[in-house]
């Protein structure tokens, strides 16, 4: 099976020694995005805006694969307060729709520096 390495300059770098997905045959998986800018700047603000930072990256980073949010197959959510979930997956569920891949969802005891929520994703290319 063919491995490929996906990176794009629409979604942040990797902070560490991981690449921001990895292509095997034609399933996708992404590496967890927190709400850093492109430019690696920290998004600061509510866990909306956080959560909507983490699918603008995701997104970037399928497209750059030859994917999108509707070829996800599987999710993982981490939060760092489960109080949060309400609003977490009212954000979530603007960018899936009628979509619903399979999905886990675990509150952490802290996150990368320190934000509120990451997202990591699964997809398969058609």
């Amino acid at each position: 099976m063919e491995k490929q390495i996906i990176s794009t300059t629409n979604a942040p770098a990797a902070i560490g020694p991981y690449s921001q997905a990895v292509k095997a045959g034609n399933m996708i998986f992404t590496s967890g995005q927190i709400p850093l800018l492109p430019n690696g700047e920290l998004l600061t603000g509510s866990i909306q805006e956080q959560t909507h930072q983490v699918f603008k990256n995701l997104q970037a980073v399928l497209a750059e694969a030859g994917a999108t949010l509707n070829d996800v197959v599987k999710a993982g959510v981490f939060i760092a307060d489960m109080n949060q979930f309400g609003e977490i997956n009212e954000v979530y569920a603007q960018y899936f729709g009628d979509h619903r891949p399979a999905r886990s969802t675990v509150q952490v005891a802290r996150l990368p520096k320190d934000v509120g929520v990451e997202i990591d994703l699964i997809a398969i290319v058609k």
